[in-house]
């Protein structure tokens, strides 16, 4: 038991050294590794870096890498335009419509991180344009994956389904389904209207588009002259959020990119990519960078600079992060926090506890990972019927997923990373606060929800 508090320990100081000095937390988190590992774990620098997580390393280093060149190419323009022309220019919608296309994708099988790593650019590359908060946007498509993530096609929801069969369980995928669902869609509303969704409503991309220069759209001189306010673009401040509101006409908006080689051979890329996810569980990381590749050799112009725009920071945060946790998944402590929780003698106390852990863990590591390890930890005492096991399944699942939104987890990283460069920072950390706030808020809403109702 020492060992697991020294680690758990570790962890929580690397968290505050990190937050309270200009210590890189990723950078900690590896030092930490290493030290607990060779001193504690008994691992040597080959088994430490063994939990280096290169799948995860490749797939945000490929999708910021592609998603560079795509802008530089003009294929995020014209993607831009493609989606406000959808919703008739209404800008509040915009945020809606990548929840729902995220949601569809994980929904029929696309894994989350996939999925998320698809939808992330295009819809921060809007909130670019439109003046939409990236956090509210970034929650929204991180929601949108948990949204879809458990229908009995999509890759959550068969771990969860299995897990319950094979341990004799009642189950219900429908219901599972439905619920997860209703609460990623309860809670994106919250997000909408807590970060800057209010502002949205009423506004068009035609009164308030904005170039990414930050100048009224169809107006190509940075140095046009300002409005009554002193500011080129909208004449009205700036609301909550980086949101405007136009109180004069702005100038026409710019007309849409047309499709050359170049963008065309990017959508054919970003298409295959969703394809291969879907029907083939390629690794979207490869597969972007495959894309990468083929578009340098056809146009070399685009590919100048991005890899500079790779989000190197988040990167080397979150993987160092992830290898720290892989020494404690090795020592068994997260094993041990299960085993701790399921021999307290009261099924609710236990229940609830459990989905803490999911939720705290599942903030930091796999959510599918923690699916499959924490339910067969439960079924000692959902065996003998005080707690409903659909219940607290339901509770555990959605515990475990909505944290995905914690810039250390796969889809909230993505969103970091993918987030306007200028603004990266300010998104870690309101990410970091909304998904530690998640690993308190959720376990107790869906065990009041799902857990309590069902008691014997």
């Amino acid at each position: 038991m020492t060992d697991h508090l020294i680690a758990i320990g570790a962890l929580v100081l690397v968290f505050a050294v990190a937050t309270f000095t200009s210590v890189h937390m990723g950078a900690l988190a590896l030092v930490a590794a290493f030290a607990v590992g060779s001193t504690v774990a008994d691992e040597n620098a080959d088994a430490v870096f063994g939990g280096f997580p290169g799948d995860l390393f490749v797939v945000l280093v490929g999708v910021t890498f592609l998603f560079a060149v795509a802008k530089n190419n003009g294929t995020i323009e014209w993607l831009v335009h493609a989606a406000t022309r959808a919703v008739g220019g209404r800008i509040a919608l915009i945020p809606w419509v990548m929840f729902l296309i995220t949601a569809a994708l994980t929904a029929v099988g696309a894994v989350v991180p996939a999925a998320v790593g698809v939808i992330a650019p295009i819809g921060m590359s809007l909130c670019t344009r439109y003046r939409i908060r990236p956090l509210l946007m970034g929650l929204l498509v991180a929601n949108g994956g948990c949204a879809g993530g458990f229908s009995p096609a999509s890759v959550y929801g068969s771990i969860t389904n299995g897990v319950v069969e094979r341990n004799d369980l009642p189950s219900s995928p429908g219901l599972l389904f439905a619920m997860t669902f209703l609460f990623s869609v309860a809670l994106s509303v919250v997000a909408y209207f807590m970060f800057g969704g209010r502002q949205l409503l009423g506004r068009r991309a035609q009164d308030a588009e904005v170039t990414d220069g930050g100048t009224a759209a169809g107006s190509s001189d940075p140095g046009a002259p300002a409005g009554p306010t002193g500011r080129t673009g909208p004449t009205g401040p700036a609301e909550p959020g980086g949101t405007a509101t136009a109180t004069v006409a702005l100038a026409k908006p710019a007309l849409a990119p047309g499709l050359d080689l170049s963008r065309s051979l990017t959508l054919l890329g970003l298409l295959g990519m969703v394809a291969g996810a879907l029907f083939f569980e390629w690794n979207v990381g490869l597969m972007a960078l495959t894309v990468v590749v083929v578009l340098t050799l056809v146009d070399p112009d685009a590919a100048k600079g991005a890899v500079d725009r790779c989000a190197w920071s988040t990167v080397l945060l979150v993987c160092g992060v992830v290898t720290f946790v892989g020494v404690m998944e090795r020592m068994g402590t997260i094993e041990w926090l299960g085993d701790s929780v399921a021999r307290i003698d009261s099924p609710l106390l236990g229940a609830l506890l459990i989905c803490v852990v999911g939720a705290v863990v599942s903030a930091f590591a796999s959510t599918t990972g923690i699916l499959g390890a924490l339910i067969p930890l439960a079924v000692p005492f959902l065996m003998d019927g005080q707690v409903s096991a659909v219940g607290l399944i339901i509770a555990l699942a959605i515990s475990s997923s909505v944290v995905d939104s914690s810039p250390l987890s796969t889809s909230g990283a993505l969103v970091t990373a993918n987030a306007p460069e200028e603004q990266r920072p300010q998104v870690f950390n309101a990410l970091m606060r909304w998904g530690m706030s998640m690993t308190l808020v959720a376990p107790l809403a869906t065990w009041a929800l799902f857990v309590i109702p069902g008691q014997a």
